[in-house]
């Protein structure tokens, strides 16, 4: 070791340990650890230095190849809630619920005494070939709760609902498609094995398909006759036919400015008015007339029609006239249309078409419509 350097560490070593050099040296001790890495420190430093240059590519390749471990984590619930993190679902963590019930199916609602379901569906059930019932069960609005107990306690599969009870019954539901969201009405539901119930609204289906393939709403312009709920899935369907004007006519307008905020909400892109249906006089702008009131209905104003003849004679030749009401199937104002040449659609036909729709949310197969629709041409 180079006796200047190694004089100097003394000095210093002898300075941390705060006695003088001379005391250091007569300690005698041998050099430690410490002093052989500093020996080593200056003999290297001593040597002349040799310098290589590398390129980064070169270190890199130098470099040992880690590949990080992949590790799930998961923000604690105690931080943001429950955790977000989608997983594959195990089999085995999701109970399966055996689905041994019967196809047992119903429709409630209050009277009932001229319902043609029941025909209709089992000539549905028919043409599927699927074994299955189909009950007429009254239910007055008071016995809604006791009703939905027996079909979810009983075995049911599915139920149709008509008047009175469209909107209460979706307080029951657990879950409500589009159409039935946008009806603000559920005429299908469909009892899942664990009891939950999804509704449907199938009247906006039946309502649309009705309407033959050759008939061209786009762009036109619609009159609807009443505000209840065939009038709202008249305007649903209505507004899947890109028809740009729809007019209510209705006897109560007061009660009419909640539907107005809310098809205009809904649809922006159509114009929507409102008028008191007394005073129709002209219906020369518009492409399809709807009747969605009970005006026709056989046993309520059976031999009556929602507008004067004199008002119906005012559309044009190319408009259609659109009667929800089925039965008759014939009412007194399609009788008149036809009388003036007018293309018709009966309610009938909406009617066959929205039970085709809730056999194919039941059973996942469409039924033969003609079949269904000859069985309630025979009950009529």
């Amino acid at each position: 070791m180079n006796p200047d350097l190694y004089e100097r560490y003394l000095q210093k070593k002898a300075k941390k340990l705060g006695i003088s050099v001379e005391e250091l040296k007569a300690a005698n001790q041998p050099k430690n650890q410490e002093s052989e890495i500093v020996e080593q420190t200056v003999e290297k430093n001593t040597t002349e230095p040799t310098y290589v240059q590398q390129t980064i590519q070169s270190q890199l390749e130098k470099q040992p190849i880690v590949q990080p471990e992949t590790v799930k984590t998961e923000v604690p619930s105690y931080i943001f809630g429950p955790s977000k993190m989608e997983e594959k679902p195990v089999e085995q963590q999701i109970p399966q619920v055996k689905d041994n019930r019967e196809n047992k199916f119903g429709l409630i609602g209050y009277p009932l005494g001229h319902s043609l379901s029941k025909v209709i569906h089992e000539a549905g059930f028919k043409s599927l070939g699927v074994d299955a019932t189909y009950e007429i069960l009254e239910t007055p609005p008071d016995m809604l709760v006791d009703r939905i107990k027996q079909l979810k306690s009983n075995g049911y599969k599915g139920f149709n609902v008509t008047i009175p009870l469209k909107l209460p019954v979706s307080l029951f539901v657990n879950e409500v498609d589009r159409y039935a969201d946008l009806a603000r009405a559920v005429n299908t539901v469909y009892i899942d094995a664990d009891k939950s119930l999804k509704a449907y609204n199938t009247d906006v289906i039946g309502f649309k398909r009705a309407i033959p393939k050759d008939i061209n709403l786009r762009g036109g312009k619609a009159a609807i006759l009443g505000t209840g709920g065939a009038a709202h899935a008249a305007c649903v369907a209505l507004s899947e036919c890109a028809v740009k004007n729809i007019d209510f006519f209705t006897r109560n307008i007061p009660n009419s400015l909640d539907l107005m905020d809310y098809v205009r909400r809904q649809f922006p892109n159509i114009t929507f008015n409102v008028y008191q249906i007394e005073h129709i006089r002209d219906l020369g702008e518009y492409d399809m007339l709807v009747n969605a009131t009970p005006i026709g209905m056989l046993g309520r104003s059976g031999d009556m029609m929602p507008v004067e003849e004199y008002a119906l004679k005012t559309l044009k030749p190319s408009a259609v006239v659109y009667d929800v009401i089925y039965n008759p199937k014939r009412t007194v104002l399609i009788k008149s249309a036809q009388k003036l040449g007018l293309r018709t659609i009966t309610g009938l036909d909406m009617l066959i078409y929205q039970a085709v729709a809730a056999q194919e949310i039941w059973f996942g197969n469409t039924p033969d419509w003609k079949d269904m629709k000859i069985a309630a041409l025979e009950e009529l």
